[in-house]
């Protein structure tokens, strides 16, 4: 049997008992970072054998662990924190293992996107989850423009490298909206900070779950005047095209529209 275990995001006693005795009993431990893991099985003194199973090897991994499977081993398959397959590799060994109709279950535990949307304290009936934005801008504008077609809150992850960067591009698309930034979720210096958009963080550090309020009225056109008020304001810290390319997607107006309005204003 595979064990898909979900393992603690923060606080290592955030882990069920049964997730623990899984973990002592399997034969062999595949594990995102077995260096890592490590601090979590030795906490517990788990001495269970350890793999690794990481993006990089993740499809000669799969077929490896298929391979133990079919000898009859008992494998359990961890990430570094929270549930594996979530933005976490895992998800080409499971379509596998479907494809193969060999069985599999999951030991349910910590989720760092659902934490942080019930920390955001935003509707939790309809929600959905985007995972990481992408580096390349292509992917990144079809992302951006499937979060602003979700009519419910939506969740996203980020890193200390890509917050800021993250929360400039929601703001380009999704104008000022409010956005809860979860971090060290369960840990001593948890912190949910709901902010208005423009905003960016002063030296992030760690993980970040960005949890984005869904604004069911649409954003009124404003008069000329007013836009031409918002354009100067934002090119104190812009140039004129990104100016352009953020009131374009923010009220949903024309390239043509906004450069014509700057030209007979500047």
């Amino acid at each position: 049997m595979l064990y898909i275990v979900s393992t603690p995001i923060g606080n290592l006693e955030d882990i069920s008992l049964r997730a623990l005795s899984v973990l002592k009993s399997c034969d062999i431990i595949a594990c995102e970072d077995t260096r890592h893991s490590k601090i979590l099985l030795d906490h517990y003194n788990i001495n269970t054998k350890t793999i690794a199973y990481h993006k990089f090897n993740e499809l000669n991994s799969a077929n490896g662990i298929i391979s133990l499977l079919n000898q009859g081993k008992n494998v359990s398959l961890i990430s570094d924190a929270g549930m594996p397959v979530i933005s976490d590799p895992g998800n080409i060994l499971t379509k596998k293992l479907v494809e193969q109709n060999i069985p599999f279950t999951i030991i349910p535990g910590a989720n760092a996107g659902l934490s942080a949307l019930i920390l955001s304290g935003f509707d939790a009936t309809k929600f959905a989850f985007f995972g990481f934005l992408s580096e390349k801008n292509k992917e990144l504008k079809s992302q951006l423009n499937d979060i602003k077609e979700f009519k419910g809150t939506r969740i996203i992850y980020s890193s200390k490298y890509n917050v800021n960067k993250d929360l400039s591009n929601l703001y380009k698309f999704l104008g000022d909206i409010k956005v809860a930034i979860v971090s060290e979720i369960t840990k001593i210096h948890e912190n949910t900070n709901i902010q208005k958009l423009p905003y960016s963080l002063n030296e992030p550090k760690g993980e970040y779950v960005l949890v984005i309020e869904y604004k069911q009225n649409i954003i009124a056109k404003p008069s000329d005047e007013e836009i031409m008020k918002e354009f100067f304001s934002l090119m104190k810290n812009n140039n004129k095209n990104e100016v352009i390319n953020i009131l374009k997607e923010k009220y949903d107006l024309k390239k043509s529209y906004l450069y014509n309005l700057y030209e007979k204003n500047k």
